[in-house]
């Protein structure tokens, strides 16, 4: 049974950082390229950046470039964001996801994650 459950979520003030981390089980880990997004009341769920297999190559959002970092740990089945200079836009569910192993190296589309963690909130407050 695959799962994917994502840490490190909570409240912080604009300005301040946030670290991410969602710990996958299950699955072959290092086969799959991962991904978060986030989804803000009201809005779709929003691509914020994706990892490849060997953690080397990522892809993220122009709205969080330089701000936001993925990574992932394969000994420890583990996939991080980094999250730095929060804004209050950035108040969200975030997701963690394993893309299909048919997909391209990065892939940033919803359809192409075929698993998903729960989500956990984050806030950020002014």
């Amino acid at each position: 049974q695959v799962q994917l459950v994502e840490s490190g979520g909570g409240l912080v003030q604009a300005g301040e950082s946030l670290r991410l981390a969602c710990a996958a089980s299950g699955l072959t880990f290092g086969a799959y390229p991962m991904g978060w997004f986030r989804q803000a009341p009201g809005k779709e769920r929003e691509f914020v950046g994706t990892v490849d297999r060997s953690g080397n190559i990522k892809k993220d959002a122009d709205s969080v470039k330089g701000r936001l970092t993925i990574s992932r740990d394969n000994a420890k089945n583990t996939v991080y964001l980094q999250m730095n200079s929060l804004k209050l836009e950035d108040t969200a569910v975030y997701y963690c996801a394993a893309a299909s192993l048919s997909t391209k190296i990065v892939p940033s589309d919803v359809p192409e994650f075929g698993r998903w963690g729960q989500g956990i909130q984050v806030t950020v407050s002014s």
